[in-house]
């Protein structure tokens, strides 16, 4: 039986439940969706020197993105060429004019060339220039930097297409990061939480606080490999604290159009980034796939510098009230990522506004058509080419 019926196209339906917690199909999406995905991995301010490096873990591989010295970013493997140390330690760091392997110091230029080693006599017609770290491709977007361990999809740019000239408008160049990088652990499937992401009909139902701000303005569209959902903050003062504060102490941007003084827009990028943009700050959200239930949620904020007090208050009152929405949406992701287990569901109708979920529908059942079928295959049905 599938979950699909032969007169329903693949975008009429939700993907089956099967799909949300199969450790096969979880191993099908690393090498189909994963290992071609841009993944963001920071702002080029947070690699602003020389040896400035930042790293990100994904699918059991270190990425590496460092600053040259000739202020050029590169990315590599974090994997010394040797035995497989890892060289940079995670998150980020400085390494100074070297990258050195704390194992037996093979010691790398920032360009990522093996310039040294210990015991040099004892590797015999040893070829350096054969042995310098293995390159990942990158893509800086508007100061942002994004890696990808296997091409196949469009650039980012290519990607976001449709939105370059919204985007142009936030200077997103010049942003600077406001804190540090969080992670946030949920026991669901990343599909639960980029599904939650760009559904816009429970706003109104569980977002309470989004809804007194954002009233009835709420709108979601789909492009092929990005969402867009969007709300105007509202005039009418909130009844809740944060909220009314935010309304009354937002100030006004020079650098924005008047319709965009009080806009908040959310972009998902195929198939796991995300971008929150609001006139006081813009945070990125990366849903990393841990296991067929597990998601590391990964965020950060950045800001244009502005020392007004109703600036910092603002931001201050953006990150209340988005705790809280944080909070409502891992309560709902869990419901739904529990319901996904029972006997009695296999896949849902999607309405004709569900526009995004019938994007993203559509794409998965393209690129793995097993999760066209109702149950699934056998264990083991998965091999890797």
């Amino acid at each position: 039986m599938t979950a699909v019926p032969s007169h329903i196209s693949d975008d009429a339906a939700s993907l089956p439940a099967w799909t949300y917690r199969d450790p096969d199909f979880f191993a099908a999406e690393q090498r189909t969706v994963f290992r071609p995905s841009w993944q963001i991995v920071c702002h080029l301010s947070d690699i602003p020197n020389a040896g400035d490096y930042h790293t990100l873990e994904f699918l059991g591989e270190s990425m590496l993105v460092v600053r040259g010295d000739d202020f050029e970013v590169r990315a590599f493997h974090n994997v010394c060429r040797h035995r497989a140390s890892r060289l940079a330690e995670p998150g980020r760091g400085h390494c100074g004019a070297r990258l050195t392997c704390p194992y037996h110091h093979w010691t790398y230029a920032l360009d990522g060339r093996l310039v040294a080693l210990p015991h040099r006599k004892q590797f015999p017609g040893l070829d350096l220039a054969a042995h310098g770290l293995a390159a990942i491709e990158h893509e800086v977007f508007m100061g942002f930097i994004f890696v990808r361990l296997e091409s196949g999809l469009p650039s980012v740019r290519e990607m976001l297409a449709p939105y370059l000239d919204e985007l142009a408008v936030y200077r997103m160049e010049a942003l600077v990061p406001q804190g540090r990088v969080t992670l946030r652990p949920r026991a669901v499937n990343w599909k639960n939480v980029a599904d939650n992401y760009s559904d816009g009909l429970h706003i109104s139902v569980a977002h309470p606080g989004l809804t007194r701000l954002l009233g009835s303005s709420y709108a979601v569209e789909a492009q092929p490999w990005v969402d867009k959902m969007s709300g105007t903050v509202t005039e009418t003062p909130s009844s809740n604290w944060s909220e009314r504060n935010y309304q009354r102490f937002l100030p006004k941007l020079d650098h924005l159009p008047a319709s965009r003084q009080r806009l908040w827009t959310y972009f998902k990028l195929w198939p796991n980034v995300a971008f929150d943009i609001y006139p006081d700050q813009i945070d990125f959200m990366q849903f990393l796939p841990i296991s067929a239930t597990e998601t590391l949620i990964r965020e950060i904020a950045y800001v244009l510098p502005d020392a007004r007090r109703e600036m910092r208050a603002a931001r201050y009152l953006n990150w209340r009230i988005n705790r809280q929405v944080n909070l409502e949406d891992k309560t709902l992701i869990e419901r739904v990522q529990a319901g996904m287990a029972s006997t009695s569901y296999r896949s849902g109708p999607l309405g004709a506004n569900e526009v995004s979920l019938r994007s993203f529908s559509r794409r998965m059942r393209t690129l793995i058509p097993e999760c066209r079928e109702a149950q699934a295959p056998e264990t083991g049905w998965y091999r890797k080419p």
